[in-house]
């Protein structure tokens, strides 16, 4: 306490007092382990102002920052999943997850860019840490087929702990289905935009993610498919420093950018300009 500034001494003190204070107006930033005041963090769209370290945030604040204002239109919420394999406790946890609000593990949509017309899908780790089951995989699988019908641009922002267990085989089959659903929608000529977060991992990295006509990386991003104790384990090897993130996988070619949060919206623009998107 006795080394942070006077202005969040003040704050502490008021919290001590008024009960009435949120309590969470402050975070540490894994990053530079230094204490950042939440809503500076907020405006800084998720990222340390001190040390640029990409906080996760909400499928709301993608859709905030990234899309015009009021322009996003949901997609395929009707879609829900369901306990195909009567897994013991899912079908409780998915009721729960539903009653939150919270609508699969990826919401689907359209949004303008700067006013260019275009399809999105955006993880959402708050329900099953974004795993891919039966419903992401058809949600996803319908927005490359409404891109093709469309004439649109697909932007997809992954951000997944892999395949769905409680769906067991019916969630792996999701691997395939998605990865045809690309390759059709590629075969039009149509531009597809993977955008990797924290963390991007199992069966979504194998399959969708990887797939992109340009594939994005926000910086110290967490991408691969199997964790690196499972792999040195395995191959009996020391992996390098930064194995599995985004800077290394960049250096190797497989990410062709990774970009600062706060740049991503312009870059976005730039990309479908190029590609020659109309407003």
């Amino acid at each position: 306490m006795d080394k942070l500034p006077d202005s969040i001494k003040k704050i502490f003190i008021d919290k001590n007092q008024d009960k009435s204070l949120p309590d969470n107006l402050f975070a540490v930033c894994p990053g530079c382990q230094e204490i950042v005041y939440r809503p500076k963090l907020e405006q800084n769209l998720g990222v340390c102002p001190l040390c640029s370290y990409h906080f996760r945030i909400s499928v709301d604040e993608w859709i905030n920052f990234l899309a015009d204002a009021d322009s996003f239109t949901s997609l395929f919420d009707e879609i829900v999943s369901v306990d195909p394999l009567n897994f013991p406790g899912y079908k409780e946890k998915l009721e729960e997850l539903y009653k939150k609000g919270i609508n699969e593990g990826v919401k689907t949509g359209y949004v303008k860019l700067d006013g260019i017309k275009t399809l999105i899908g955006i993880m959402d780790a708050d329900f099953i840490m974004g795993s891919m089951g039966s419903v992401v995989g058809e949600r996803i699988t319908r927005l490359f087929e409404y891109g093709m019908n469309e004439n649109l641009p697909v932007i997809i922002i992954c951000r997944s702990g892999g395949a769905r267990m409680q769906e067991g085989v019916v969630s792996l089959f999701q691997m395939a289905k998605t990865s045809a659903a690309a390759k059709k929608f590629s075969d039009t000529g149509n531009l597809y935009i993977s955008i990797l977060t924290d963390p991007t991992t199992g069966g979504v990295s194998a399959s969708f993610a990887f797939l992109g006509d340009i594939i994005i990386a926000e910086p110290g991003a967490l991408i691969g498919f199997a964790g690196q104790r499972v792999i040195e384990q395995t191959i009996k090897q020391k992996l390098p420093e930064g194995f599995q993130r985004a800077e290394f996988l960049e250096k190797k070619g497989f990410i062709d950018i990774v970009c600062d949060r706060r740049k991503l919206r312009e870059t976005l623009v730039k990309i479908l300009e190029i590609h020659r998107y109309r407003r």
